[in-house]
């Protein structure tokens, strides 16, 4: 199995950035297809960005494409999200995901581990 520990996440003006990492241990990292999801207050958990094993496919939700990246460094072990133009909207926790099988990204579960979840906020 893998174990996931989100980082970066913090509070933020409207328009400024931020990059969440996700540190991966156990399992070699390269076996996963990762994701991003969030949650705000009140709301179910959603899909915000996914990656490839190889990181040769990329996937996002259409409230953050142009917005943000999704990038893998397997020899780091690491998964990022480099989010701009940040809006109040973005404002949730988000939790990196890990997946072994199966072809689609986008439903929670299709993911096997999740991380303990970084807070943003992004004030007005």
């Amino acid at each position: 199995q893998v174990q996931l520990v989100e980082s970066g996440g913090g509070l933020v003006q409207a328009g400024g950035s931020l990059r969440l990492s996700c540190a991966a241990s156990g399992r070699t990292f390269s076996l996963y297809g990762m994701g991003w999801f969030r949650q705000a207050p009140g709301k179910e958990r959603e899909f915000v960005s996914a990656i490839s094993r190889t990181g040769s496919r990329t996937y996002y939700t259409d409230s953050v494409k142009g917005r943000s990246t999704i990038s893998r460094d397997n020899a780091k072990n690491t998964l990022y999200l480099q989010m701009n133009s940040l809006k109040p909207e973005d404002t949730a926790v988000y939790y990196c995901a890990a997946k072994e099988y199966g072809l689609g990204y986008e439903a929670l579960y299709e993911y096997d581990y999740w991380g303990q979840g970084t807070q943003v906020t992004v004030s007005s």
